[in-house]
Parts: C-alpha cells; sequence; structure tokens
C-alpha cells in the first residue's frame, strides 16, 4: 500500500504559481538591488528560476523601498519553491539573502534602512535541488472508455515532472471530447507524496457525461456576406459526432474565405432536446474594400511600383475583383524605357464544389528588355481546385495579342494557349510572402500554345519547379525555425518549335531574381551574332564574323528553348525582427535540357532580411563567378518575401 504522508498537491498549483504575480510594498525611499543567482547545474530550471523572480522582473519596473524589498523576497521564496517543484524535486530549499542576511531575520530591515544613501543592496538567491522524484502508481478515477485509457501517456518510473502530467490530463480530456464526450471533466491531479522513497502517486477522477452530437448551427455577425455561402462550404453538419477537432476546421475553413476577420465558436453549455450541442460561429466581416501597395528594386530590372485595388465581396457571394496597376522598369541595367503592368482579376469562389474557384482576368503590360520590347492584351479563364491541404491544380484557357520588336524585326502574334498546372506545396503558410522554415513547394505546368504570327507555330512549354526547406536549428542547437536550408530546383522545355519559331516572350532566359542571381537579367543564354562569310585572301579562305552583336555595350539575348537552374541559400534569423543569408545559384539556357558543356553560370551572394507582419523585405547583393561580355560586376534585388 502507498505511505501517504506529508502532503498532496493539486499538479495544477504546481504550474499556476508560475503565473501568478505578487503585489510588493512600497516604500517612500526606493532601495535600488541587484540580483545574483546561483546555477542549480541545469540550464533549464535556471532559466526558469530568473525568468519567474519578481526580484528579477520588477527590480526597474518597480522600486520599492528597504521593508517593500523584504517583503518582495520573502514572495520569492514561495515563488522561486513552486518553479522548481515543477520539475519534479519536492524537497528542494530556496534560500534569499540581502546583503548577507536571510530574508527571515528579524535584522534585517534595519541594516537596509542604514545602508548610505544610493548603495546598491545584494540580492542573493540560491537554490538546492534535493532528490529528483518519479511517479510511480497512476490512477484513473470515474467511468472511462477502455480505449482511451492508454492516452495518459504517463508511465511509472517517470520523472513526476508538473507540465508532463498537466499535458496528460489535456491530452485524455481531449480525447473524451473527440470520442463524442463534448462535457467531459478531468479533474487536475492529485499527487501523493511517498514516505520511504522521493515517488508521488496520481490520481486523476474523471467524469465522462453523454456522448452527443452536434446540434443546431447559427452564425452571428454576417452583413454582407449570405449565409447560403456558409452552409453550402461547411463540411460540419447537425448530427455529426460532435469533435473538437472538426469544429476547429470549421472554423479555419470559414476563415479562408477571406472576407472575415475574425470567426469565433461558441459551444453550448448543454445539450438540446435533440441531444446535440449548438455550435454558434462569431464574425466580423473584413472590410469591403482596400487598397495595397507594392515596390521593389533591382540593378538589372530597375525599380516598380503600383497599387492594387480590391473587392473582397462583390456580390455577397465573397466573390473577389482586383484591380492592379505598375509602373516597371525604371532606369535597370537591362532595360531601355519604362513599362507598365496592369491586371484584373476577377474570382469566384466554390464553383460547382467547394475548393473550386474560378477566375477571370485580363490584363496589358509593355516591357522594353534589351532581349525584346513588348506591348501585348492578355485573358484567361482559369478553372482552380484544391484537392487536399497540400494538393491544388488548375486547367484553363489563355489568349495574348502581342507586338514583339527583336533585333530590329518586328513581329505580331496571336497566341492561345491550354495550360494546366499541379501544385504541391506542405509549408502550410497563409500566404506566399510568410517566411518558409519547413516542408515543400512544388509544382508542375503544361502549357499547349498555339501561335499565329510569322511564322505559325504549334509548341508545348513544360516547367516543373520545386522548393524545399529544412530547418537545421536541432543541428546547430538553436530555436526551430532560425535557421533554414532553402534548395530551389527549376527545368523548363519548349518542345514542337525551334527556337526561332518561337515568339520571343515564350523563350526561356535565364539570370536575375528569378534564376541565377548576379548575372542581368536574360543575361544568361544564346546571344545574337554577327553573321559569319568566308572570303578568299591570298587564296586561302578566311572566315569573319561569328562575334555578338553589341548593342550600348551588351549583347543581345536571344533565348532557349530550355533551361535549368537550381539554388542553395542558407536563412539565418538574427534578433526579433532581422536575418542574414549566403546563397549560391547556378544554370544554363540551351535548346536542350542536357545543356551544354561549359555554359553553366554560376552566381553567389549574401543578403539581409527584415521581418515585418506581411513578410520579409530582401536585400541580396549577387555577383558573377565567371565574368562575359555585357555581364555586370554585381546586382542588387529588393523585394518583399524570400527569393523563393
Amino acid at each position: 500500500m502507498t505511505s501517504v504522508c506529508r502532503r498532496e498537491v493539486s499538479a495544477v498549483a504546481w504550474l499556476f504559481a508560475l503565473a501568478v504575480g505578487a503585489t510588493s510594498a512600497r516604500a517612500a525611499d526606493p532601495q535600488s538591488y541587484r540580483v545574483e543567482f546561483g546555477t542549480v547545474g541545469n540550464g533549464e530550471i535556471d532559466a526558469t528560476v530568473k525568468s519567474t523572480s519578481d526580484l528579477q522582473a520588477l527590480r526597474k519596473s518597480a522600486p520599492v523601498g528597504p521593508f517593500g524589498l523584504i517583503a518582495r523576497a520573502r514572495s520569492d521564496v514561495d515563488r522561486l519553491t513552486t518553479a522548481v517543484e515543477s520539475f519534479g524535486y519536492y524537497q528542494a530549499h530556496v534560500e534569499v539573502r540581502i546583503n548577507g542576511l536571510l530574508v527571515s531575520n528579524p535584522g534585517l530591515g534595519e541594516a537596509l534602512t542604514a545602508l548610505p544613501k544610493g548603495s546598491d543592496a545584494r540580492v542573493a538567491i540560491g537554490i538546492a535541488l534535493g532528490p529528483l522524484y518519479h511517479l510511480r502508481k497512476i490512477e484513473i478515477d470515474g467511468d472511462l472508455p477502455d480505449a482511451l485509457r492508454n492516452t495518459l501517456g504517463l508511465n511509472p518510473g517517470e520523472p513526476a515532472v508538473a507540465s508532463a502530467v498537466l499535458d496528460a490530463g489535456a491530452r485524455l480530456l481531449t480525447a473524451l471530447q473527440e470520442k463524442g464526450y463534448a462535457f467531459a471533466k478531468v479533474d487536475p491531479p492529485v499527487a501523493y507524496e511517498a514516505a520511504e522513497a522521493p515517488v508521488l502517486d496520481l490520481k486523476f477522477h474523471v467524469e465522462t457525461g453523454a456522448r452527443v452530437n452536434i446540434g443546431d448551427i447559427r452564425f452571428q455577425g454576417l452583413q454582407r456576406v449570405h449565409v447560403s455561402v456558409l452552409r453550402a462550404r461547411l463540411l460540419l453538419h447537425t448530427g455529426d459526432a460532435y469533435s473538437p477537432s472538426a469544429i476547429e476546421r470549421a472554423r479555419n475553413d470559414l476563415l479562408k474565405l477571406g472576407v472575415f476577420g475574425q470567426v469565433s465558436v461558441e459551444v453550448g453549455t448543454a445539450p438540446d432536446e435533440e441531444g446535440g450541442v449548438p455550435i454558434t460561429f462569431k464574425i466580423r466581416e473584413r472590410l469591403r474594400h482596400a487598397v495595397t501597395f507594392n515596390s521593389a528594386f533591382s540593378s538589372d530590372l530597375g525599380g516598380s511600383g503600383g497599387a492594387t485595388w480590391s473587392d473582397r465581396n462583390v456580390f455577397g457571394n465573397a466573390e473577389q475583383l482586383n484591380l492592379k496597376a505598375e509602373v516597371i522598369n525604371l532606369g535597370g541595367s537591362d532595360t531601355t524605357g519604362v513599362g507598365y503592368d496592369t491586371k484584373a482579376t476577377y474570382t469566384v469562389p466554390d464553383v460547382g464544389r467547394r475548393d473550386q474557384s474560378l477566375q477571370f482576368a485580363v490584363g496589358a503590360i509593355k516591357q522594353s528588355l534589351q532581349a525584346y520590347d513588348q506591348t501585348a492584351r492578355t485573358s484567361s479563364v482559369t478553372l482552380n481546385r484544391k484537392f487536399s491541404t497540400e494538393w491544388s491544380g488548375g486547367v484553363g484557357l489563355a489568349t495574348t495579342d502581342e507586338h514583339v520588336i527583336q533585333d530590329a524585326v518586328t513581329r505580331n502574334y496571336t497566341l492561345v494557349a491550354l495550360p494546366l498546372t499541379v501544385a504541391f506545396d506542405s509549408t502550410h503558410l497563409a500566404s506566399p510572402l510568410d517566411d518558409p522554415r519547413h516542408g515543400i513547394r512544388a509544382s508542375m505546368s503544361v502549357a499547349p500554345t498555339y501561335a499565329i504570327g510569322h511564322p505559325n507555330a504549334t509548341f508545348i512549354i513544360s516547367q516543373i519547379k520545386a522548393a524545399t526547406y529544412f530547418d537545421l536549428s536541432k543541428l546547430v542547437g538553436a530555436d526551430p525555425g532560425r535557421t533554414v536550408l532553402a534548395t530551389r530546383a527549376l527545368a523548363g522545355l519548349a518542345q514542337g518549335a525551334g527556337e526561332f519559331s518561337l515568339p520571343p516572350d515564350q523563350r526561356f532566359y535565364g539570370g536575375g531574381s528569378g534564376t541565377i542571381r548576379g548575372y542581368r537579367y536574360q543575361g544568361v543564354g544564346p546571344v545574337f551574332t554577327v553573321p559569319t562569310t568566308t572570303v578568299i585572301v591570298d587564296g586561302k579562305p578566311v572566315t569573319t564574323g561569328g562575334n555578338p552583336v553589341i548593342v550600348d555595350g551588351e549583347p543581345i539575348p536571344i533565348g532557349g528553348t530550355a533551361i535549368t537552374a537550381g539554388s542553395l541559400e542558407l536563412r539565418q534569423r538574427i534578433g526579433v525582427n532581422y536575418g542574414a543569408a549566403v546563397f549560391v545559384d547556378a544554370g544554363q539556357v540551351s535548346a536542350t535540357l542536357k545543356g551544354v558543356p561549359g555554359e553553366t553560370r554560376i552566381g553567389a551572394g549574401t543578403g539581409i532580411r527584415y521581418f515585418t507582419p506581411i513578410g520579409p523585405i530582401r536585400l541580396d547583393f549577387a555577383v558573377p563567378t565567371e565574368r562575359h561580355s555585357g555581364d555586370d560586376a554585381f546586382e542588387v534585388y529588393i523585394g518583399l518575401g524570400q527569393s523563393f
């Protein structure tokens, strides 16, 4: 039999005292002091003691007089004893001395008042841990389904750490609720200390109550959004088995519509007449209209800036209309004039089924680059579907009517494409601008295209992109997500048309922030060359030409029918808002995916990051490892979000 002795303590009380502040007395003449902590040889306990101490936390923010300091120190004895006990040391002894005197010394007040004005009192905190307690017997009192008795996850012989015990109780309660026992109760565990050994016996009292289902589902706070949209979207229905995780998924599902700023859940406190639990979603709609601004800069493409006007709920069914206008190519080493990029998109959610949207888009773009000048009008309609939390895809019809000038030759094209895309994303981030710390992002696209122009052409453009993110924090001993290794790979191929029969804007170009940093935008790949001619001089054939065509000091890119590229980037968070990165990019543009030996270009660089609520602001500096004709000595990139 267990020998119950000196004390019986609730595990909740072990941790509750860690969060309870003590009100300190204030004297008319504050007494300054400094605090010294002794170490127990355990970094986690030392850190908890320091963060729990009122003597440390209130030293500057809440000055006290001599007797207030004594009261604060006496309060810390109990506070720190509770903190150390939470790690399983229930015979720990905490000793606080001020100027060498114990806080229980009746002469301490007189000694402090006698200190010269401006002198600091020296507070020394010492802790003797004593033996580490372990769990001996674990009991569950109450009517509990047999299948859930192992849910606690506690085993005899384990250290009696309060947080583990509390987590076990919470885990048991969650398991009961997931089985439909919405009103189950798991009381704070009671621990009994044995007399003959440093062990604890635990007893959990459980009341399961009756199993219930989901009752009436209500919505509060709707203004413009139609309730029918929400009911059609929810996978939670009246009569379903009660499940907190299903309710939480439903709440998140409503947030993903993009029209709500907040969605909270209120669960009924008792079953209704049919045995169901009423569920109320309390909703706060976002402002219907919004205006956002964006800007970016790179030394090759120059600056850009624009604005987007959004209507988040056009007709009350969560339809979204976005109107974007942006000025591009403001300066830059690889631009020859200012351009623009405008686009209007209209998205209808849940078309035909949930998680399936229909998007209409029209746009106009003008850009003047070293490779070509383009003026185009675009339109598209795309059906997008989310297959799961990680997989998505889309199919559409896109048209482009464009005017392109390359190497002083003007061509007009009308392109009709049927783009197909499949994407995978296991980073589970709400926005693509958020900082990815783990997981994979990958996509594959195939776009059969018919080009009406000079000449007409039919071709298929295929691309595969993948990025992986590895959290190295455990390897380097840092907090999770602070040290990340990011990798990127890209492969693209145009089939069915030769290099010169492809419209210039449909060819692949390398260089720039999207492929190989350190090389100018579209600066990697084939270039126009002077035609070769052979003449007879003194009876011998002499070949001339074959050199790159140079305009304004730079060769003119042709583009290619295949591209391969890859990146390796190490990202390190520094402090709260700052970060740094070092990276290497490599790739080439050619006529086949096999590439051309010796044509691979490698760029390397470093960057800094400033993290904001909407994503990191990025500044990258990159250099080519091997400069060729027209290559700049370095490139600079500024933007919002990580480079990939």
